[in-house]
């Protein structure tokens, strides 16, 4: 039997927000969290999995962390809420930062005025990682392996690592997801492609929208599903996926309807070999924090298929848990899996007693 349930491969960095809605130039105070879309998934699992007050699934994060305060919170925060943080690989802190831990400035949106995020990453510690910091089969003792297309492109041997921890998952018997989670301030489209499409072969199961199938993969839904709904939009493309990678056992992504930066709709789908599901459509999901919710999807449905869940059980479960993740700061979803379960099965806001 695997040591963990779950393990996940990237980089956290200090999270920075300003109070309220404020903007970088007029705020005096910001909030400090981490922010880590590979972290994220260890500990919404985590939360998922709670029982008699424990997680019962044991996730574990793999990263490299440089040994100051930060590094230090970093550890603390993921272990506080059950997460195994003794795989890191770890460097010494040289008093000035040439290796330092990245940090992430987050303004939140208002209104009309969309969320921004500002990345000061250089030298991180993880950006600089070496072939053969981390022992990949030694390490990957673990039902399910999830990276993303956020670490790959960091430094110079970061995709080669993430393919490495692949392929060692995969000679373990892991179950391994990626999400594409493309981000045009790390990698151009081009660069993107020709990598994440070396990835995309050796994985089991793909987190991305029916834009980034197109974009990164090549891989179009065609003139007649391009004017269909959204639901049947991403049930062409990712069948196109499936299909050019038999590899795949399961496709998966969130679309959000922008009414403001307030307000949005929400909706999750999931396409296995058993058919297409979408969730039910969340309609003006108030937001006060949507850093991380598509993370918290992706976890929910990770979730789902570590426990068995069916798959209509399954993104029903995780469209309601990412819809509930927009009303909590930071970006770990701290909702119970007992509350997403009742907003899944059709209760409202209302006080529960």
């Amino acid at each position: 039997m695997p040591k963990y349930d779950f393990m996940s491969f990237g980089e956290p960095n200090i999270r920075l927000t300003p109070l309220g809605h404020d903007r970088f130039g007029q705020t005096d105070e910001m909030r400090l969290g981490i922010a880590a879309a590979e972290l994220n998934c260890c500990v919404d699992i985590a939360n998922l999995s709670v029982e008699k007050l424990l997680p019962t699934m044991k996730t574990a994060y793999i990263t490299k962390l440089v040994d100051n305060w930060t590094g230090r919170y970093i550890v603390s925060r993921a272990q506080m809420y059950g997460v195994d943080m003794s795989n890191i690989v770890v460097e010494d802190f040289d008093k000035i930062g040439r290796v330092r831990n990245g940090l992430a400035f987050i303004e939140l949106g208002l209104g009309p005025r969309p969320s921004y995020q500002i990345y000061d990453r250089g030298h991180s510690a993880l950006s600089l990682i070496k072939p053969g910091d981390i022992d990949w089969d030694a390490v990957l003792d673990t039902r399910w392996f999830h990276t993303t297309g956020i670490v790959t492109p960091l430094g110079e041997h970061t995709a080669g690592e993430v393919m490495a921890a692949i392929r060692a998952a995969k000679r373990r018997g892991a179950v391994v997801s990626y999400d594409i989670n493309y981000r045009s301030t790390l990698w151009s489209r081009e660069e993107a492609a020709a990598v994440i499409g070396e990835i995309i072969p050796l994985v089991d199961v793909v987190f991305g929208g029916a834009a980034d199938f197109e974009a990164i993969l090549g891989v179009s839904p065609g003139p007649e599903a391009a004017a269909a709904d959204a639901p049947e939009l991403y049930r062409a493309a990712a069948g196109k996926v499936m299909e050019r990678y038999p590899n795949l056992k399961a496709l998966a992504t969130t679309q959000r309807w922008v009414h403001s930066a307030l307000l949005n709709d929400w909706q999750g789908y999931l396409l296995t070999g058993n058919g297409f599901y979408a969730s039910r459509r969340y309609e003006n999901v108030e937001i006060n924090d949507r850093v991380g919710s598509g993370d918290s999807y992706a976890s929910a449905i990770i979730w789902g298929m570590l426990s068995g869940l069916g798959e209509r059980e399954n993104v029903e479960l995780a469209a309601a848990y990412s819809a509930l993740c927009h009303t909590v700061r930071n970006d770990w979803c701290l909702v119970s899996r007992e509350e997403a379960q009742a907003l899944a099965d059709g209760m409202g806001a209302g006080v529960r007693r």
